[in-house]
């Protein structure tokens, strides 16, 4: 599993301007089951997406596809991390994904 971790580098008005594209981008993964979860950070500085993926290198390509990322909006660093412990629902819902 992974946690992608956006840090806005532009004046949020900006980032606005590209909000519509963004979620249709976060969008086509749900439903690829990439992503898991995501949401804004408090106070509103970046994001945070929770996927799985194949390799980190896979998700930097999905990244690459993220509008802003191509309009150089915000900064992504990628963390791989190996899930030990989860709350039996999301076990649930984790296996259901991976079939």
């Amino acid at each position: 599993m992974f946690i992608i971790n956006l840090h806005y580098i532009v004046p949020l008005h900006k980032l606005d301007e590209h909000m519509g594209t963004h979620v249709k981008f976060l969008s086509k993964y749900y439903k690829l089951g990439t992503f898991l979860v995501s949401g804004r950070k408090v106070p509103r500085t970046g994001g945070i997406i929770v996927a799985q993926a194949s390799s980190k290198e896979a998700l930097e390509e999905i990244i690459k596809e993220d509008p802003f990322h191509k309009h150089r909006l915000a900064e992504f660093t990628i963390t791989e991390f190996l899930a030990s412990q989860a709350h039996p629902e999301f076990k649930n819902m984790m296996g259901k994904l991976m079939r």
